[in-house]
């Protein structure tokens, strides 16, 4: 008899294991139905014109919303998953058909080899953008206005406000450049700020190009906080918007993912409701 006591004790143990583990998958909202693009809105801006040799400009008419002749988006198999394939051959954005607020966002990216013009000379280059509002190609004719995550080789984490999103955050000075440090003085980043628009991530989280990445992003009330492979680069706050009626809260919106000159991939994009910051994040 006594023999059977640890064997029901692991029975017992992994029946418990199983039932937390699939309640909380259940939490998670699946984004990417791993067949095509359903739930997403496409939006492409005007092709990139050569002038000369160093000089390129938009022209042309957008391509606009859910026009898509050149596959800029597309479903792919990679590593034997599917993935959401972004080109960037012309710039644009696959964005959520629903807005999100108070959540906790996980995805994972993975860098393609293409790179095209005007950026085929350039860091590879994306972004995740939340609360995401308004019109499609309010930012250069290609993003809404929204708060970004910054994907790029060796930047990813960073904070840009696009299209006058504005954020709080404690940063240090070196040089020109600003970097999060949690102990530093808080600082506005938007368009119309006098040290700009971006806040660099710290510390660096980011794997090799070819490698994947795992993306989280937290936003209660208007705080965000930025994690990259399980490391806090940057904590935010104060999300707001430049309107023509002056700064108003900016808090939820839709989760745009940018095209921009770089071929990658996305895969296992998947949201949560909060109810707070989870304990031990900060």
């Amino acid at each position: 008899m006594n023999k059977l006591i640890p064997t029901l004790t692991l029975i017992v143990f992994v029946t418990l294991f199983s039932c937390q583990s699939s309640s909380e998958k259940q939490d998670w909202q699946i984004l990417f139905n791993g067949e095509d693009l359903t739930g997403w809105d496409t939006y492409l801006g005007q092709e990139w014109t050569q002038v000369n040799d160093s000089t390129f400009r938009p022209a042309g008419d957008p391509v606009g919303l859910n026009k898509d002749p050149k596959g800029i988006f597309s479903v792919a198999k990679v590593d034997q998953q599917s993935t959401i394939r972004i080109s960037g051959e012309q710039w644009g954005g696959i964005s959520t058909t629903s807005e999100f607020s108070n959540y906790h966002l996980k995805l994972q990216f993975k860098w393609g080899e293409a790179k095209h013009r005007p950026k085929d000379n350039s860091k590879r280059d994306s972004g995740l953008l939340y609360h995401a509002v308004g019109a499609h190609g309010a930012d250069g004719g290609f993003w809404m206005r929204s708060q970004e995550f910054q994907v790029q080789e060796g930047d990813t984490g960073d904070y840009w406000g696009v299209a006058g999103g504005v954020m709080d955050v404690p940063t240090r000075q070196e040089g020109e450049n600003y970097i999060y440090d949690a102990t530093a003085t808080m600082r506005a980043f938007s368009e119309k700020s006098d040290i700009g628009r971006h806040a660099t991530k710290h510390p660096d989280g980011e794997k090799p190009t070819g490698e994947w990445n795992t993306l989280e992003l937290i936003c209660f009330g208007d705080t965000a906080i930025h994690i990259v492979n399980g490391q806090v680069v940057m904590a935010l706050y104060n999300s707001r918007q430049l309107t023509n009626s002056g700064e108003q809260p900016l808090k939820k919106g839709k989760i745009q993912l940018q095209s921009e000159g770089a071929e990658l991939f996305y895969k296992d994009i998947m949201i949560k409701p909060i109810s707070e910051v989870p304990e031990g994040v900060l």
